[in-house]
């Protein structure tokens, strides 16, 4: 059980004991039951009420994350997706570079080598 729970009926056994052993007539025990029975209710109602008020706020506010994150997952993706183009670019370029840098040192020893 929950404290609040445990707290609520501790309470509520107590004012009841209260009323059963406090010196008054019947009908004013019973009225005191009625109006505290009244007032239980109504704080129990005002609670459903904020608790629902409050579950709505938490849905809401977990849709939004959920759209948020979904966004920035897609905005990530897209610029990976990007990055990844940009990358596979550069690197036949490198490529390219290398094999005209490579084919150039060649050249060059064979013509030095020819020379000897």
């Amino acid at each position: 059980m929950s404290k609040l729970f445990k707290l609520a009926v501790a309470t509520v056994t107590g004012f009841v004991a209260g009323i059963l052993v406090a010196p008054k007539s019947g009908k004013e025990t019973r009225e005191d039951l009625k109006k505290k029975a009244n007032e239980v209710k109504s704080a129990a109602e005002e609670g459903k009420g904020t608790f629902k008020k409050g579950a709505g706020s938490v849905r809401k506010e977990a849709a939004e994350f959920g759209r948020s994150a979904k966004a920035t997952a897609e905005k990530i993706a897209a610029e990976a997706a990007e990055l990844g183009g940009e990358a596979r670019t550069r690197a036949r370029r490198v490529s390219k570079d290398a094999k005209s840098t490579a084919g150039a040192i060649k050249t060059d020893a064979e013509k030095h080598f020819k020379k000897d």
